[in-house]
């Protein structure tokens, strides 16, 4: 039977005594456009690409930087905080919306491991669970580092709420590169779908990558301005209650912008708060009972659901009216939530579906895709 443990100690004696480049450079590096993204930055020299995620993870006091080069090519002299091989042909992922950047660059078979694997509801990418070829990690925050070891991937791609990064520093002391994607802590809608760009890098396909992100950006934009064309403004609350709080978007929020984006009236547009807000029942109850529509009502299928949970909520007009909706329609074959999995990516068809609930004769030809109506 193998010693791991002694075989761990041995990749992270060897990793240690590895030294950075010097970081005394005299590399030009051209800036990349990235347009909406806040969390990252990319600069180019040559056949060199520096990646620099910005917040790594909320209140982050300094980001971290990776150097991209050729396989086949020396370690470039430059300081870094990691670097990396590209093209990455093995990858482990720690985000469902991780899984999408693979699937649109057709790069899904380089997925080798990943946490919880019937999270993942793409139906490429679980044709290559089901087949064995995807490893099952256990828990994101609690991986099974023996089993990723063995499988050698060339990167984890990885992500922090609270910035433990413990697990990631084991991984990488045993010689694997972890990029943190922080793409949830975007406020802009587009600025979440740009982190396609990073894994344009990583798979060396920074043109396919530029190239499906401006469509998507174009196809919101296009759908944001048929919203001038809408001449009122319904009303619409979110969230539902969890234990003693309703979680409903800050004003500054993704979600939040989307509403807006799709012409609602949002109540608590004018909060400056990014995160989302924990507050009484009565609090939203005061201020929405009367909104026209109610979007986002978690895993409730049905109005009669809604009800048994919490007999208060037959009191907003927009269940009176019937005009709850869940953005549940797409479920994978385990449970996994399409839209959990896939939003972040294509917010342009998260904003037609918003558009085609609030001004439906401004699409008269969109059927929703994510959303659908309780009945």
């Amino acid at each position: 039977m193998r010693n791991w443990v002694a075989s761990f100690l041995i990749l992270i004696t060897v990793s240690c005594t590895e030294q950075k480049p010097d970081s005394a450079e005299s590399t030009i590096w051209n800036s990349v456009p990235v347009k909406y993204a806040q969390g990252f930055s990319l600069e180019q020299s040559d056949n060199l690409y520096r990646v620099t995620i910005n917040q790594p993870y909320k209140d982050a006091r300094s980001g971290m930087s990776y150097i991209f080069y050729p396989k086949g090519t020396m370690k470039p002299k430059v300081a870094a905080d990691a670097y990396l091989a590209s093209p990455v042909n093995s990858i482990v992922c720690t985000s469902t919306t991780h899984i999408p950047l693979l699937d649109y660059l057709n790069e899904t078979r380089a997925l080798v491991g990943f946490p919880t694997t019937d999270y993942i509801s793409s139906r490429a990418m679980r044709k290559r669970v089901n087949s064995g070829k995807v490893s099952e990690l256990g828990i994101d925050d609690a991986l099974n580092l023996e089993k990723l070891l063995e499988l050698k991937p060339e990167l984890v791609m990885g992500y922090t709420l609270t910035g433990d990064l413990g697990q990631y520093d084991l991984i990488q002391q045993a010689g694997i590169p972890v990029v943190l994607n922080a793409e949830y802590l975007e406020s802009h809608p587009l600025g979440r779908a740009e982190w396609l760009k990073l894994a344009g890098v990583i798979f060396n396909k920074t043109d396919a990558a530029d190239s499906i992100f401006n469509q998507i950006e174009a196809a919101y934009l296009a759908t944001q301005n048929l919203v001038k064309e809408a001449h009122q403004k319904p009303s619409a609350i979110s969230g539902v209650l969890y234990g003693d709080s309703w979680y409903l978007p800050g004003g500054d929020n993704y979600a939040s912008k989307m509403l807006r984006d799709a012409g609602f009236e949002f109540f608590w547009a004018a909060d400056t708060t990014s995160a989302f807000l924990p507050l009484s029942f009565e609090t939203v109850f005061d201020k929405g009972r009367k909104a026209d529509f109610w979007i986002g009502v978690a895993s409730f299928k049905t109005l009669e659901e809604i009800a048994a949970a919490d007999q208060r909520y037959v009191n907003f007009t927009a269940y009176k009216k019937g005009n709850v909706y869940s953005y549940n329609k797409l479920i994978g074959e385990k449970g996994g939530s399409q839209f959990l999995e896939l939003g972040y990516l294509r917010p342009d068809l998260i904003l037609k579906d918003l558009v085609k609930i609030a001004h439906p004769d401004l699409l008269p030809e969109h059927k929703l895709f994510f959303h659908f109506k309780l009945p």
